[in-house]
């Protein structure tokens, strides 16, 4: 069952064969109670042991992630033949923020015109590394809010600030690019995490974003049960089928050689 629903659902499209969204809300609703929903610890457990056990390399998955995540872009805000392209890549300095970057050279490559705001660099060879490709791939790159265009003007905005470590609240320097998603006019595309949201407990009130699209990394975590937007990804088909059966992840099947599956 959950093969069929998922080489339905590979796009945001409606398909022929289901006559009307009653039926496509009903299925959807199915896939997404089946997977599990990991809290923080589990999400931190699970992370480590594709490090540990299975030997990833924290570049490799950010690769697999960052990748992941323009795929499933591409797939719901196509990019236009005729007018320009402009996308917004919101980085933070961690690993969230490192997939933000791979992201955004793949969205280049993808026929988009992405920029990187990354207001807090890090020395981390990894990191400088990404930007550095970034910059080599013609991604123009901000440090400072007053360089960014108003939202309206960007075809999707790309929240890659926070990952599932984060802890309410919002650090004082990160305050204002928040409150510029929050309020920002163009659709928002959080990475894994709504950033300013706890992990397990979801946004802080009604003063938290409201992404239109989640792309959760490895498995969701709890957070994206308060979600309520229009477009939930799943991008994580390189986890390892022992991995998945020892957390009990029930994740969905993957169609075809699809790298991100619509919940």
């Amino acid at each position: 069952m959950i093969k069929t629903i998922c080489k339905s659902f590979s796009t945001p499209s409606f398909p022929l064969s289901y006559p009307n969204l009653n039926n496509r809300r009903l299925i959807t609703t199915s896939v997404s109670e089946m997977v599990k929903y990991l809290n923080q610890k589990e999400a931190i457990n699970v992370d480590q042991a594709l490090f540990t056990s299975y030997r990833f390399s924290v570049d490799q998955l950010m690769e697999l992630a960052g990748q992941a995540c323009a795929l499933a872009i591409t797939k719901t805000y196509p990019p236009s033949k005729q007018n320009p392209n402009p996308i917004l890549v919101c980085c933070g300095p961690g690993n969230n923020g490192g997939d933000g970057l791979v992201c955004a050279r793949h969205l280049k490559l993808f026929g988009y015109d992405p920029e990187v705001y990354y207001p807090k660099k890090t020395s981390n060879k990894l990191y400088e590394s990404l930007l550095h490709q970034c910059s080599q791939n013609g991604v123009e790159i901000h440090d400072k809010m007053a360089d960014i265009k108003n939202s309206k003007d960007f075809k999707v905005i790309i929240d890659a600030l926070f990952g599932f470590s984060f802890k309410p609240p919002v650090r004082e320097e990160f305050v204002p690019i928040v409150e510029y998603l929050r309020t920002a006019k163009s659709p928002i595309c959080s990475v894994d995490i709504p950033s300013g949201w706890d992990v397990e407990a979801g946004p802080p009130g009604d003063e938290g974003i409201s992404p239109e699209m989640l792309i959760s990394l490895t498995a969701p975590k709890l957070c994206a049960k308060k979600f309520k937007g229009k477009f939930h990804y799943l991008g994580g088909r390189f986890v390892p089928k022992r991995l998945e059966e020892e957390y009990g992840l029930e994740l969905p099947e993957y169609p075809g050689t699809e790298l991100v599956v619509l919940l």
